[in-house]
């Protein structure tokens, strides 16, 4: 794919991701993306053959990172509300740390074409279902109450996107600390209710 020295594949996909995030894919070019790198635009189909590639390594690239996170805190061991706060603080802690790809993986789905728009859904599904299956562990150990774990990961996990819509690292907030909140309320809101007094 890299055919110029001193010319690497991740400085271009970073380009890239930079652009798909600042200005979306449809209004990216590859003239753009080379000019990012100090490639003419059509000296750069030399190293990549299509921006749809770029789009797709971005996007794959996010999954891994985010699937592999997730089964390290899963792999950790323990009971599953210890499990699912280190998954929950996996996930607060890619988004808060990486809001480029978190926008593009979530803004830019539509715009991919097969069958790698199945590959990328697929490492979702996944990723959604690891989650699912702790809360339903814990549901029947009786340490969650929950009716539907589907729609409960659907909330966790859309409460961890949206971070990196707001989080800043100079904001009055850690990562850490938004990590670890996060996990809180998420083991808050699957827990049991306390008895009335």
């Amino acid at each position: 794919m890299i055919s110029e020295p001193g010319l690497e594949a991740t400085e271009i996909r970073r380009a890239a991701l930079r652009l798909f995030a600042d200005r979306g894919y449809r209004a990216t070019t590859m003239a753009d993306v080379g000019a990012a790198v100090g490639v003419r635009g059509p000296s750069l189909y030399r190293h990549v053959r299509s921006k749809q590639d770029l789009l797709v390594a971005v996007m794959v690239e996010t999954m891994e990172a985010l699937l592999d996170a997730q089964r390290a805190a899963a792999g950790a061991g323990g009971g599953p509300v210890l499990r699912l706060r280190r998954m929950v603080e996996a996930h607060v802690r890619y988004h808060a740390g990486h809001r480029d790809q978190a926008f593009v993986g979530n803004r830019e789905i539509g715009n991919l074409e097969q069958p790698a728009r199945d590959r990328i859904l697929a490492m979702r599904a996944a990723y959604e279902r690891t989650l699912r299956g702790v809360i339903e562990e814990g549901r029947d150990a009786g340490v969650f109450a929950v009716e539907h774990p589907r729609l409960a990961s659907y909330s966790i996990l859309d409460m961890g996107i949206g971070v990196a819509a707001w989080f800043r690292p100079d904001g009055p907030h850690s990562v850490e600390q938004v990590a670890y909140t996060y996990a809180d309320q998420a083991i808050r809101m699957l827990s049991p209710a306390p008895p009335e007094r």
